[in-house]
C-alpha cells in the first residue's frame, strides 16, 4: 500500500445559523437560514485531501448517537478511510456556528466523543500510523493525544502538520517534533503573545521567524483574505496572495487550506506551490456553504485556476 495522508483529530456535527450580522454578548438577532453539516476541523481536513484525490485515513471518535451515524457514512462517501475511527458510549461532537450577510463567523465547539480520544488509541492504530507520508492534526482533542502523536511522528520519522486551532499555549517540547506549523492570524497572535494587528506586512517575516525560534522547522501563516506566508527552514521567505473570490461562508476555509496543503505535498509539490495551490482551495471553499460540503475537487481547482489565468491574460492585453 501506498504512503497516506493520516488525520488524527476531531469530527464534528455543525449546526449552522444564518444571519444578517453575528449578534452581541446578551443580544437576539432573527436568522434567516438553519442547515446541519458534517464538521469538525480534523474531518474537514481529512474529508478536503480526500476529494482532491489523495488517500486518505483517519484517527478519531464518535459517540454511539445517530449523529455519529451520520458523521461516519459521509466520511466513508467523501472516500476516507474510517478504521479507525472509535465509538464511545458519549455524545458526538457538535459545534453551534453562525455565518452573518458577509461570509464571517462565531464557532462555539462542544468537543463530546473527540475528548475521548487517548494516547491509547493511537498505540491501537500504530499500523495506520505507520502509513502516513505525512500525519495531519489541530488541537480540537485532547493536547495529551496531540503531544504523543508528535513524538510517534519524530520516531517514525514522519513529517508532522500541526494546525493550532482552536488558539491555546503549546509546549516547545510538542512544537520541535512539528514539520509544518499552519496558523492562522489569531491562532499566530495568540502563540507570539501580541496582537492580530502585530501581524501586518512589514512584520509577516518577523512573526512568522518568531514562531520557527518556539521549534517547528517550518511555518504558513494563513492571512485569510490577504493570503498567506512562507517560511521554510533553508530560509525561503513567500507572501502568496489571496485568489479574490466573493465569500458567503468562510467556516472551514482554514481546513480547506490544510488539506489542500497536504495533498499537494503529498504529489510532490514543492512547500510554496503547494501553498499557492492550497490557497486557490481555500478561495474556492468559501464561495460555497457548508464545512465538507465546501471542499472542490482537483478538476474544480483545476478550472478555478484556468479561469483566473485566462482573465488575466486578457486584462495584460487591455
Amino acid at each position: 500500500m501506498g504512503k497516506r495522508i493520516v488525520v488524527v483529530g476531531s469530527i464534528n456535527l455543525d449546526l449552522v445559523a444564518s444571519t444578517e450580522r453575528i449578534p452581541s454578548a446578551g443580544e437576539t438577532v432573527a436568522g434567516a437560514e438553519f442547515q446541519t453539516f458534517p464538521g469538525g476541523k480534523g474531518a474537514n481536513q481529512a474529508v478536503a485531501a480526500a476529494r482532491l484525490g489523495s488517500s486518505v485515513s483517519m484517527i478519531g471518535k464518535l459517540g454511539n448517537d445517530a449523529f455519529g451515524v451520520q458523521l461516519r457514512e459521509n466520511l466513508t462517501r467523501a472516500g476516507v478511510d474510517t478504521a479507525g475511527i472509535g465509538s464511545v458510549a458519549v455524545s458526538s461532537g457538535v459545534a453551534l456556528i453562525t455565518t452573518d450577510a458577509h461570509g464571517e463567523n462565531a464557532i462555539t465547539v462542544v468537543g463530546g466523543a473527540n475528548a475521548c480520544l487517548d494516547p491509547g488509541d493511537l498505540d491501537a492504530n500504530r499500523g495506520v500510523l505507520r502509513e502516513a507520508g505525512i500525519l495531519l492534526t489541530q488541537l480540537e482533542i485532547p493536547l495529551e493525544t496531540v503531544e504523543y502523536l508528535a513524538v510517534l511522528a519524530e520516531r517514525e520519522k514522519i513529517p508532522l502538520i500541526l494546525d493550532p486551532a482552536p488558539a491555546r499555549p503549546l509546549f516547545a517540547s510538542l512544537m520541535r517534533h512539528v514539520e509544518w506549523l499552519t496558523p492562522n492570524e489569531t491562532e499566530a497572535a495568540s502563540l507570539l503573545g501580541c496582537s492580530v494587528g502585530d501581524l501586518s506586512g512589514d512584520r509577516l517575516g518577523d512573526a512568522a521567524e518568531a514562531l520557527r525560534s518556539r521549534g517547528p522547522r517550518n511555518v504558513v501563516l494563513k492571512l485569510g483574505n490577504r493570503g498567506c506566508f512562507v517560511a521554510l527552514s533553508d530560509e525561503t521567505r513567500q507572501f502568496i496572495p489571496a485568489h479574490r473570490v466573493q465569500a458567503v461562508d468562510t467556516t472551514a476555509a482554514g481546513d480547506a487550506f490544510n488539506g489542500a496543503f497536504a495533498s499537494a505535498l503529498m504529489r510532490g509539490k514543492d512547500p510554496v506551490a503547494s501553498a499557492d495551490w492550497a490557497s486557490a482551495v481555500a478561495a474556492i471553499s468559501v464561495t460555497r456553504r457548508g464545512a465538507q460540503p465546501s471542499m472542490p475537487t482537483a478538476p474544480e481547482v483545476d478550472r478555478f485556476l484556468a479561469e483566473k489565468e485566462a482573465v488575466a491574460v486578457v486584462k495584460g492585453r487591455q
